[in-house]
Formats: C-alpha cells, structure tokens, sequence
C-alpha cells in the first residue's frame, strides 16, 4: 500500500471543469492520487462538509516594489505572501518594477534579494518596463530564459508612459520569445487634460479622481493598445479592466481571434465613486487607478465576468498606508494627483468573489476556481499548478461555503492600517491553504516559516485557439513580397 505524507479526505473538490466528491493523496508535496477512498497518510486532515480547491493564483499585486516617484508599497514579501495565504492563494506573481535608467539584471537582482528570503509562498515576477532603451532590449532574452515569460508597460504616468513606438518595440521582442505583455492602458493626455482643468477650478479634493481619469480614456487605450498588438501579431493581457466599453472591447476582440487577454479587479465590482465622496480625506482610501466607477459599470462587469470576458479576477493589491509613509505622503492636504494611487486587496481577492459570485449565483463554483487559479496558471505559464490531479503541486485551498464573516482589518494579515473592504458581509471562507503539500494557514493560524517559497520559472504564452491577425502591410504576399523583419 501506498503510504501518503497527507490525504485531504471527506471533502468536494471542485477543478475548473468539474465537481466531485473524494479524497487526495499527497507525496513529496505533489498529489499522488485521488480516488473515491484514501487509507492511511501520516496527516490526515477532515475535509467534511467542505470544499477543496486549487490554491489560488494571485497574479497581480505590487508587493515591496517602489513606485515612479520613489514611494515604497506597504507590504514586502512575507507580509504580502501571508496576507495572500490567509486569502486562500498558495502562489502569487507580483511585480519587479523597472524604472528609467535600471538596467533589467539590477532589478531581477533587486527582487530576488526581496523575495527569497520572505515569501511563504511560491513566487515569480512580471517584468515592469518603464525604459526600453537598446541596451534593455538586449537584456530581455535572458530574462525570458530564466523563466520570467510576461511583463507590464504603462500607457499613462509620464515617468512610466513608453509611448506607442516603445510599445511596438517591446510587444516584436515579445513575440519571438513567447512572451506575454501586460498594459495597464489609460489615455496620458485625457488625464492630465482633466487634472488640469479640475486644478484650475481647484476641484482637488479625494471624490475628483473620479473624473479625473474617464471611462473614454481607458476605451480609447485599450482600442489602441490592442492596435498595436495586431499590428505585430503579438500576445497581450489588459490589466484591471474597468469599463463596460473596455470589456466590450475585449469581447469583440477575442471573438475575432485575437491574441488577448484581461482582468478586473474586485474594487471595481464591489465599490464605486460613491466611496471617494466619504467625509473628510477618507476617500483618499479609494483612490486607485483606473479609478472605481458607478453601479451600471458594476453590473456590466459582472456580465463580462459571467460570461468569459475577463481570464481572471485579480486583486492589483497596490497597499499604502493611511498615513505620512503611504497615501500622504505629499501631505494630509494634498491634492488628489499628489495622494499614493492604490488600494490593499490581496487576501479580500477570493472572499469577495466566491461570496459575491458563487454564493449569489453569478457564477458556478467552476467558473470560480478558472477565475482564481486555473486561467491564471494557464495564462502566465505556471506549470503544475491551478488545478487538482495526479502530478500537479499540492497547492490546495480548504472553504467552509456556510462559514459567515464580516470582513475587517485583522482578516488582512497585511501591512496596512485600513481595509477597503470593511464591514462587508461574506459568505464562505477559506479555512486552511497549503503550498506543496505545506500547510500555510490552519483556522486563522499560520504555520509556515519566511523564505519557505520558492521562485516558480514559467513556460512561455500558450495561444491555442488565438489565431492572430495579419496585417496586410506585413504580409508578403500582399505587399510586393516584402518581408518586414521584426
């Protein structure tokens, strides 16, 4: 008889296809079996009357990453990686931030010297490039051998905005490497247009980011950014989709085969403008970009969730504190270009969607685990993780689906003084996490050891079923046989 380190039994697992019920048998941290009965397992854990899932894979967060202008997220990697855990995910993909003048070896370093030494959970990167100057271009190949197989360009900030020639460079380098290039896509010049115009009305106050970004400046970039993919054939994934017309965009676009990708984020179904409008500077806690919008957005979404619009739900967990060292960090009365953009998220991503989402019947207990876990592994290349079978790493997420709980501060484990999610009424909670047959979290305690994570090296972009676009004046055979080199 086969003797198992754990057996996970009693339980109903659910994958991305299917809901079952049996039990798990893990070795080496790996799962060896799964069948209707499991003896044995020098651990054996109750799973009765509840349900396990792929771990979740977060793949959007900033996590000990300095922003443009210098200013230090709140969370480093052992505080963001058991922040994430207790949320359920077993794995995360934060970013590593170049900013101009870095050469891509530095940063990769940098980051390393971050993660390994802290993170409880396995860990890779998404490349931020801010400088794709000749030099960095050259270096990329290299990341790409490492098994840093994605990476984020700006449309918008003007110390991270690459222009559309430095889009088309990095997306051609992206292409011959299997790579997959991230945007977070906003119109600069709509924006700063609109802060200009609010300033000089002095319309400053935390509720004016609101508008001060409009829902025709992510449209209108997420158009372009998608033109310039197809005008090079390359992959591409749009970040926190906020919009019903982006959404639309993206729907249109994946029905015509093209090689694109999306998100969005909780923030942008849980909260709208409403919450920059609370007393005093308490919308400051809000404040992020793309910025939260209206309730007819919101349930638009949630159409686009539903129906396959978005590959995942991501937390874009951006943490800076309520105080000198985070949001005022340019004063208690700074205006709201000068507030620090984003919110904390990262352990609230996968409460808020299974009970907003499967608890409420929008959306199927499968249709969850694709959401946090299974498409994100696919996407971004994370080999042996993101669903349960035979094989694949026993990352595993234990809920009790009848578990109620007000979401507070304390739930977050993070390093922040505010949760935006404050007061909300959840249901189903993930009670234990493991990373590799590890138990991370166990009914509110952790159990795991800083540095324990290892770096996950990914496989380049699968696009199956994206069969692309040819623009004419690229193609030989229609523009006089020549052969545009990339």
């Amino acid at each position: 008889m086969t003797e198992f380190d754990t057996v996970i039994h009693g339980g109903r697992i659910a994958t991305a296809s299917d809901v079952f019920d049996a039990d798990i048998g893990i070795i080496d941290g790996r799962i060896a079996a799964i069948s209707e009965k499991i003896a044995g397992g020098t651990r054996r854990i109750d799973a009765g009357g509840k349900l396990v899932v792929p771990g979740g894979i977060e793949a959007h967060a900033h996590i000990a990453q300095e922003s443009s202008s210098g200013l230090m997220s709140a969370d480093d990697y052992y505080s963001g990686s058991v922040s994430a855990a207790f949320g359920g995910n077993s794995s995360f993909i934060p970013f590593a931030a170049q900013h101009r003048g870095q050469s891509i070896a530095d940063v990769i370093s940098t980051y390393d010297g971050r993660a390994a030494p802290q993170s409880v959970l396995d860990y890779s990167y998404h490349l931020i490039i801010s400088d794709p100057s000749a030099a960095v271009l050259e270096e990329l190949p290299g990341v790409f051998a490492r098994g840093i197989t994605s990476f984020k360009v700006f449309m918008t900030y003007d110390l991270m905005n690459i222009g559309d020639g430095g889009m088309l460079d990095i997306l051609t380098v992206a292409k011959t490497h299997g790579a997959l290039t991230m945007v977070h896509a906003e119109n600069n010049d709509m924006v700063k247009w609109m802060n200009k115009r609010l300033a000089a009305s002095g319309l400053t106050a935390p509720k004016y980011h609101a508008i001060s970004r409009p829902e025709l400046a992510e449209e209108e970039a997420i158009n372009r950014a998608v033109s310039l993919a197809k005008l090079v054939d390359a992959a591409l994934f749009i970040v926190h989709v906020s919009t019903s017309g982006g959404a639309a965009i993206v729907q249109r676009e994946k029905l015509a085969g093209t090689k694109l990708f999306a998100e969005t984020c909780p923030q942008y179904l849980a909260l709208t403008r409403e919450d920059l409008d609370r007393p005093g500077m308490e919308g400051a806690k809000f404040i992020c970009s793309p910025p939260v919008r209206d309730a007819a957005t919101q349930a638009a979404l949630w159409r686009h969730v539903q129906s396959g619009t978005f590959e995942s739900v991501s937390s874009d967990h951006a943490p800076y504190r309520f105080d000198a060292s985070g949001k005022f960090a340019n004063g208690t009365d700074a205006p709201y270009p000068k507030i620090a953009n984003g919110m904390p998220g990262i352990a609230m991503r996968l409460p808020y969607l299974f009970s907003e989402g499967v608890a409420k019947g929008r959306i199927t207990l499968q249709q969850f685990v694709a959401l946090s876990s299974t498409n994100a592994a696919r996407t971004f290349g994370v080999a042996k993780k993101g669903t349960i079978a035979p094989g694949y790493d026993a990352d595993i997420a234990i809920w009790d689906p009848e578990a109620r709980h007000t979401a507070t501060l304390a739930d977050q484990h993070d390093n922040m003084d505010y949760t935006p999610f404050e007061g909300m009424e959840i249901e189903g909670w993930p009670v234990m996490t493991m990373s590799r047959g590890d138990v991370i979290v166990e009914n509110g305690a952790l159990k795991a050891e800083r540095g324990r994570g290892r770096f996950i090296a990914r496989n380049p972009v699968d696009l199956t079923g994206k069969p692309g676009y040819r623009a004419k004046e690229l193609d030989p055979a229609q523009n006089f046989g020549v052969e545009i080199a990339p």
